[in-house]
C-alpha cells in the first residue's frame, strides 16, 4: 500500500483512538457532575419547601471500590466537620434536617455532631429514610424530631472497643476469678466500664437538653448504651416510641427521592455530606433563597 494512503488511515486511527479514549475518561466526571447538579436541586427544593437547612449525611456501606475491592464507609471527622461547618451557615433560629443513611462510625464524630445539632437554637429534625446504626442513632437523640420510614430502623449506642462489645468485656469479671484473668482483659475491663459510663452520661445529658425528664433520659440511656441489645439490634419505630422518643413517619418524598441520587459508586467516593455552600440570611423572619427562589 502506498505511503499516502496509509498516513491518512494511520491519522484516522490515531483521531478515533484519543476519542475514545477522552471519552472513557471524561464520561465519568461528567457522570458524576451530573448527578451532584441533580442532589444540589432536589437538596434547594426541598429546603425551600420545609424552609430549612438540608444536610445530608449518607453512607453507602454495600459500596465496591477501585478495582473492585469493597470499602465500607462510616462517620468520619471530616464528615463532622463539615457538618458542623454547615450548622454555623445556618441562622440560629433556622430549622434544620439533617438526612441520615449510615452504619455509625467514629464516636467522637458522631458525638461532635450531636453537640452542634442540640445546642441549635432552631428545631432540629433528623431524617432516616432506610437506616442510622451506632452513631447514627446518637445523632439521631439530638433532634427535637425523628422523622422515619416505617420500615427504618435505628440501633443501640453501646460502646464497642477493638470490635468488641463493653459490655462482653465486663461479663468476664463475673465470670472467672480474678487470678485467672489476664493483665491485658482486666484494663480493657477498666475501660470498658469507663465507656458505657461515659455514654450512658452522654445519652442523659443529650436528651435532657432536649426537655426530657431525668429519669425517662436515664431509663433511654440504660436501654440504648448498655448492652442490652447487640449492637446491630434494630429498633424499629413501636419500639422507638415505646421508650418515649418524639418519632414521625411523615418522610417527605423529596428525601426518597433524593436516595435515589445517591448510588451505590463504582470506583469513585461521592460526598457524603452535602449542602448548599452558602450562608443564608433573615429578615423579618422569612428565609432568602435566592438564587434557588422561584
Amino acid at each position: 500500500m502506498e505511503p499516502s494512503v496509509i498516513n491518512p488511515i494511520y491519522s484516522l486511527l490515531s483521531l478515533i483512538f484519543w476519542f475514545i479514549f477522552f471519552f472513557l475518561f471524561l464520561m465519568p466526571a461528567l457522570r458524576r457532575y451530573s448527578l451532584n447538579k441533580a442532589r444540589e436541586a432536589l437538596i434547594s427544593t426541598l429546603e425551600e419547601k420545609r424552609k430549612s437547612r438540608v444536610i445530608t449525611l449518607i453512607h453507602r456501606q454495600e459500596s465496591v471500590g477501585f478495582f473492585g475491592i469493597p470499602f465500607i464507609r462510616y462517620i468520619n471527622i471530616e464528615d463532622s466537620e463539615q457538618v458542623l461547618r454547615a450548622i454555623r451557615l445556618t441562622p440560629p433560629d433556622m430549622p434544620i434536617d439533617l438526612i441520615i443513611h449510615t452504619p455509625g462510625g467514629l464516636a467522637l464524630a458522631a458525638t461532635q455532631i450531636a453537640n452542634a445539632l442540640v445546642r441549635h437554637k432552631g428545631p432540629v429534625r433528623v431524617i432516616i429514610p432506610h437506616y442510622a446504626m451506632s452513631g447514627g442513632t446518637l445523632i439521631a437523640l439530638a433532634a427535637d424530631e425523628i422523622i422515619m420510614d416505617p420500615n427504618a430502623v435505628l440501633g443501640p449506642v453501646d460502646p464497642q472497643l477493638q470490635g468488641i462489645p463493653a459490655a462482653s468485656i465486663l461479663k468476664v469479671l463475673e465470670k472467672k476469678d480474678i487470678k485467672d484473668i489476664e493483665d491485658h482483659t482486666l484494663i480493657m475491663a477498666d475501660v470498658a466500664q469507663k465507656a458505657i459510663d461515659q455514654m450512658v452520661n452522654y445519652v442523659v445529658w443529650l436528651l435532657m437538653e432536649n426537655g426530657m425528664e431525668e429519669e425517662k433520659a436515664k431509663a433511654i440511656a440504660q436501654e440504648l448504651a448498655t448492652g442490652k441489645y447487640t449492637h446491630d439490634f434494630p429498633l424499629g419505630v413501636d419500639k422507638l416510641r415505646e421508650l418515649g422518643l418524639n418519632v414521625s413517619t411523615e418522610v417527605p418524598e423529596e428525601v426518597y427521592q433524593l436516595m435515589e441520587l445517591y448510588p451505590q459508586p463504582m470506583g469513585a467516593q461521592v460526598p457524603s455530606v452535602q449542602y448548599i455552600p452558602v450562608p443564608y440570611k433573615t429578615e423579618k423572619k422569612l428565609y432568602n433563597f435566592i438564587p434557588w427562589q422561584r
